[in-house]
């Protein structure tokens, strides 16, 4: 008979960003975990899949002898030792694999073994996930939302850093939410970003809010979807609009796409030998992400519009690797969003004139926080 799911303890665990150790396979890691899980496994992905075969082909006494003999000798030392530098870093620490069965305890029996206790979570990933899910739904059902939203380019997100209660799906997401949006490292699993959500939703009601900032979103960012009761959620909350001049707009484009993303580019492939080398690539590859990032737009562009932009974002691409001078782009910049950006934005809020309660620039908006969160 299994030990029962102690929820508290899991809430207590994700609340207070206790360490865990996940011993489940690679794979699994990777379509879910939690934030402060890290991934010291068991058995490895081929060593996982052969135990798989054997269990469903000879049963759980065979695929328990051959997973003791594939992580034996210097391989369970190794593992073992990972699990000890874990122990030892983190002696608050928690060890859990899927359900809290085998693969735990197995664990949690070597380690014993080697003089290092470590707790397991009983019900492992799938009693936190539940959990998760379950709370989710819970602060979505029971919280207010208000939507902030704006042209491209007001600064939404930057603003949402400076509001009480402010979520950052896009954060989450990793992704700026439009065709421009993506980074190289690409996004979180939809299990990863659901999780992340729900307790950032947690940690806030547990200081007691009931009132959340979001930026006004579609239903994907990305390729990770909004779970579907906050979008009927934020369908029916007030809208608060961030408006800011145009020459503003430009800057913190230039800001967000240009400079920000081209270091954020050097940063990830930095870890070439040759810095030269390294720092040609990553130019050339941030360059690519932005020629592709147009292609993506240019059926709702129109052929005359994609031509001229893309030939201001190529020479603009060509000034900034020859000589660093980012000028040039406000040229693009200013084009895409006057001539793509802010009609498609505008057409959209005309939809939902009965949702603005507020608009303003990002001092205004600040000043008068509170009152935009309180009125219904």
């Amino acid at each position: 008979m299994s030990n029962p799911i102690d929820r508290d303890l899991i809430r207590s665990i994700l609340l207070n960003d206790i360490p865990l150790m996940d011993v489940r396979a690679p794979v699994e890691f990777a379509q879910g975990a939690f934030p402060n899980a890290v991934n010291y496994p068991l058995m490895n992905d081929d060593e996982r899949h052969e135990v798989g075969i054997r269990y469903k082909t000879d049963g759980q006494d065979a695929a328990i002898k051959l997973g003791n003999e594939l992580v034996s000798g210097d391989i369970k030392e190794q593992r073992i030792a990972q699990w000890q530098a874990f122990a030892k870093e983190h002696p608050d620490g928690y060890l859990y694999c899927f359900r809290g069965g085998l693969r735990s305890r197995t664990t949690q029996q070597w380690l014993k073994e080697s003089g290092v206790d470590l707790p397991l979570i009983n019900g492992g990933y799938k009693a936190m996930r539940r959990f998760l899910l379950d709370e989710l739904e819970q602060s979505i059902n029971e919280s207010k939302f208000v939507l902030l939203g704006g042209r491209t380019g007001t600064g939404k997100t930057w603003l949402l850093k400076e509001l009480n209660g402010a979520i950052d799906l896009e954060g989450l997401a990793h992704h700026r939410g439009s065709s421009f949006g993506r980074f190289p490292d690409g996004q979180p699993s939809q299990i990863d970003f659901e999780n992340n959500l729900a307790i950032t939703l947690m940690k806030y009601r547990a200081h007691g809010m009931k009132t959340f900032w979001l930026e006004d979103e579609g239903r994907m960012i990305g390729r990770v979807s909004i779970p579907q009761s906050l979008q009927l959620k934020m369908k029916q909350s007030n809208l608060v609009v961030l408006e800011e001049e145009l020459q503003y707009r430009i800057n913190i484009t230039l800001k967000d796409y240009v400079t920000d993303l081209e270091a954020y580019y050097q940063s990830y492939f930095a870890d070439q030998n040759d810095s030269q080398k390294q720092g040609e690539d990553a130019f050339n590859l941030f360059s690519n992400y932005l020629l592709d990032s147009l292609d993506r737009v240019q059926k709702r562009l129109g052929g005359e519009r994609f031509k001229i932009i893309n030939q201001q974002m190529h020479d603009a691409l060509e000034v900034h690797k020859s000589t660093g001078e980012l000028t040039l782009h406000r040229i693009w910049i200013e084009s895409l969003l006057s001539l793509y950006y802010d009609p498609m934005y505008d057409y959209q809020l005309e939809k939902k004139p009965n949702k603005v309660i507020y608009r303003g620039n990002s001092h205004q908006i600040l000043a008068n926080q509170k009152k935009n969160l309180d009125l219904d």
